[in-house]
């Protein structure tokens, strides 16, 4: 199978390498860093540059770069986009992008999807890149009613050949609503809390539980303020909540009232137990 990369940083990259380390497949990459297509060949993340020319030739093409611009690389492409290929979507954010490509990809016949792969780093750019980064993953896609049961046995048999754990399928609005609080919200309150005059100072008092809510924080906000936009309704209101629950905790320790903090630490370790995971 020939697959296309539009973008190789952190998530494309690690694709490339993904795909190369465990398929058969051949891959075209692009990147407008010349320096990023440099090592991606060198590497042999790549087996050539993506091109106009071998554009066509693809049976998969994966676009891993911010929304705004991953809507405008298919728009330019789409004519040179063969009938018979797949094209999947890897954005953080599903409406805005799922709203764009489903009618071009309808008016020129070619397969898509949203997708998502649930893995990352705090450092991106394809130096951060990895074969490993994927490994027992959840990938999301979106799929609609235009959506046929062999396109999606052909990507499941894909994403597990490169380390994916499994499939979990979503539509755009529930992805959007749920990754608000998973990840973005995790984000926001990463950098809120990493902006105290403590942090400077902490030298020799910190440990697992400063790293934990710091590691984040190291973003990249040109990708992540598309991102929070993109969603910015639903982590709005997530954001909200959060607030909300931190006024309480301040209130209770500014009355001295032992059994309300005890009260919310309490119901916060048991919606931890419910919730499970790590």
């Amino acid at each position: 199978m020939n697959v296309g990369i539009v973008g190789l940083g952190l998530i494309g990259g690690s694709m490339a390498k993904s795909i190369k380390a465990r398929t058969a497949h051949t891959v075209w990459g692009t990147d407008l860093d010349q320096e990023t297509m440099t090592l991606a060949r060198m590497s042999g993340a790549i087996d050539g540059p993506l091109t106009e020319k071998n554009l066509p030739d693809c049976d998969l093409i994966l676009v891993a770069i911010c929304p705004g611009a991953a809507i405008q690389w298919v728009k330019d492409h789409a004519g040179n986009i063969a009938p018979s290929a797949i094209l999947v979507d890897l954005c953080g954010v599903k409406r805005v992008v799922v709203k764009a490509l489903t009618p071009i990809a309808a008016e020129r016949g070619f397969a898509y999807i949203g997708g998502h792969p649930m893995a990352g780093r705090e450092r991106g750019g394809f130096t951060a890149s990895s074969e490993d980064l994927y490994l027992g993953a959840s990938m999301i896609l979106t799929p609609d009613k235009r959506t046929d049961m062999q396109l999606l046995e052909t990507l499941k048999a894909f994403f597990l050949d490169i380390g994916f754990a499994g499939l979990t399928f979503s539509d755009p609005e529930e992805h959007d609503r749920i990754i608000a609080f998973t990840s973005q919200l995790a984000h926001i309150t990463s950098s809120a809390y990493v902006k105290s005059p403590e942090a400077q100072r902490r030298r020799g008092f910190s440990a697992g539980s400063f790293q934990d809510m710091t590691r984040v924080a190291r973003l990249d906000e040109n990708m992540w303020t598309e991102l929070f936009l993109d969603d910015a309704d639903y982590l709005i209101r997530e954001l909200d909540i959060l607030i909300d629950n931190l006024t309480a905790y301040s209130a209770a320790l500014k009355s001295g009232d032992a059994e309300q903090v005890r009260a919310l630490l309490r119901e916060g370790r048991e919606r931890k137990a419910t919730a499970g995971g790590n």
